[in-house]
């Protein structure tokens, strides 16, 4: 399903506004100047989200360490040697 859009007024210096209108001279596909920031911004929210995650797996690597760390007595107690 399409995502709904919404239309919003930016202002962006114009040398930026001459990139996104080259992006959209060079484009092999049907764009625009919507669409060339759309996917920007889409690209910055995936950045965003991919930092998030490492960082999430980054705590959680010293949580799973310090629960190893207590576990280790009790796991050597009852593992058959």
């Amino acid at each position: 399903m399409p995502a709904t859009m919404t239309n919003v007024t930016i202002s962006i210096p114009k040398r930026l506004v001459v990139f996104v209108e080259q992006i959209v001279k060079e484009s092999k596909t049907n764009t625009n100047r919507s669409k060339v920031i759309s996917q920007c911004l889409e690209d910055m929210a995936e950045k965003r989200m991919i930092e998030l995650m490492e960082e999430g797996y980054r705590e959680m690597t010293d949580e799973n360490m310090r629960l190893a760390e207590q576990s280790l007595p009790i796991i050597s107690e009852t593992w058959p040697r």
